[in-house]
C-alpha cells in the first residue's frame, strides 16, 4: 500500500506539468484574450479607436481556430473601429469576407447577420463618398452604393416584420441617405463636411479605397440631413 501510495504522489507533478503544457496552456490564451478584450471595451469608451483595433487583433490571435463564432464577432467588432481609425478600406473588405461567411451558414445566428449587414451598409455608403471624391468612375462607386441601398431596404423589413418601429425607422432614413448620395452631384457632396469615417483621407482626396476588392485571405462631422448619410456609429466593441 505504501509503495502504490509513493507511486501515485510521485505522478502528481507529472500530471500538473501536463495539464500545464496542454489543456492548461489553452485556458491561459482564453484568459489572456478574455483581458484583451476588456482592453478593447475600455479604449472604446475612450475613442481610441486604433488601439481598440490592435485589441481585437491580440484576442483573435488567441482564440483557438474552433471558436469560430466568436471569432466573427470579434471580426465585426473590429471592422466597426477600423471604421472610426482611418482604415474604412481593411474593415470594408473584412465585412465583405465575414458577410459571405455568414451567407453559407445556415447556422448563423440572425442578430449577427443583421448587425454585419447593417455595418457592411454602412461602410458601403462611406466608401462610395470617397470613390466619388476620388473622381472614380461611376461604374465603380455605384455597386457598393446600390448593395448599401439593398442592405438597408431589407434591414428596414425585417426590422417592421419583428415590430421594431425604431429600428425601421432608422435604417429608412439610413436608407433615404445611399439614395440621395447616389443621385447627388459632386459639386455638392465637395460642399459637405468630411465625415469621421473619411478622416484618414487628405482633404478628401483618398487613395484608400483602391484597395477595396482586394480581401484578405482569410472632430465629428455627422450633419445629417438632406444631403449626409448614416450617422457614425461610435462603438467599438
Amino acid at each position: 500500500m505504501r509503495g502504490a501510495f509513493l507511486c501515485l504522489w510521485l505522478l502528481i507533478p507529472a500530471a500538473v506539468a501536463a495539464y500545464h503544457y496542454g489543456p492548461g496552456q489553452e485556458k491561459l490564451r482564453l484568459d489572456d484574450a478574455a483581458t484583451m478584450l476588456r482592453r478593447a471595451e475600455m479604449q472604446a469608451s475612450q475613442e481610441k479607436w486604433s488601439d481598440v483595433v490592435e485589441s481585437y487583433d491580440g484576442a483573435l490571435a488567441l482564440l483557438p481556430s474552433t471558436d469560430v463564432s466568436s471569432a466573427r464577432r470579434i471580426r465585426l467588432e473590429r471592422a466597426k473601429a477600423q471604421m472610426l481609425s482611418a482604415q474604412l478600406p481593411e474593415a470594408y473588405n473584412e465585412l465583405s469576407s465575414l458577410s459571405e461567411e455568414l451567407a453559407a451558414d445556415k447556422q448563423a445566428p440572425a442578430p449577427l447577420v443583421a448587425e454585419t449587414r447593417s455595418a457592411m451598409a454602412t461602410a458601403e455608403y462611406y466608401v462610395t463618398w470617397l470613390m466619388r471624391l476620388e473622381g472614380r468612375p461611376r461604374e465603380d462607386w455605384e455597386p457598393p452604393i446600390e448593395s448599401s441601398r439593398q442592405n438597408y431596404r431589407l434591414l428596414a423589413e425585417q426590422a417592421t416584420a419583428q415590430g421594431d418601429t425604431a429600428a425601421s425607422e432608422k435604417h429608412r432614413e439610413d436608407l433615404e441617405a445611399a439614395i440621395r448620395l447616389a443621385r447627388m452631384d459632386l459639386s455638392e457632396l465637395q460642399a459637405l463636411p468630411l465625415p469621421s469615417q473619411c478622416q484618414g483621407c487628405n482633404s478628401g482626396k483618398c487613395k484608400g479605397c483602391k484597395k477595396i476588392g482586394n480581401k484578405p485571405k482569410t472632430g465629428e462631422n455627422d450633419a445629417r440631413g438632406a444631403s449626409s448619410g448614416p450617422p457614425q456609429d461610435n462603438r467599438g466593441s
